[in-house]
């Protein structure tokens, strides 16, 4: 069992700061990419940012040089620092992790994408 949780939502003036925050647990035999979507509704999810179990990132156009994302592969926790957040990001953010999880009962492994519940991020004054 793996399971995935978002921390660190919530309301924020524009022009102000967030940091979210993800941790994925269980039978885990490795993490590889981790990365944080935004959804609104009606739309589609969309990719804000990535990281591999290396340290490569990847940012959405719209984020680059205001977010920051980061890893803790010894928790295997992954976060999401928001810097002068716009109105128009207000959104609900997921997490997702592709993790090599371990079967105790089958002794066998499966790899596969895993989603937190999301966690809802407000911009407004």
């Amino acid at each position: 069992q793996v399971q995935v949780a978002e921390s660190g939502g919530g309301l924020v003036q524009p022009g102000g700061s967030l940091r979210l925050s993800c941790a994925a647990s269980g039978t885990i035999a490795a993490v590889y990419a981790m990365g944080w979507y935004r959804q609104t509704p009606g739309e589609q999810r969309v990719l804000v940012a990535s990281i591999t179990s290396t340290g490569t990132t990847n940012y959405a156009d719209s984020v680059k040089g205001r977010f920051a994302i980061s890893r803790d592969s010894a928790k295997n926790t992954v976060y999401l620092q928001m810097n002068c957040l716009k109105p128009e990001k207000t959104a609900v953010y997921f997490c997702s992790a592709d993790i090599l999880s371990h079967n105790p009962s089958t002794t066998g492994f499966a790899r596969n994408t895993y989603w937190g519940q999301g966690t809802q991020v407000t911009v407004s004054s």
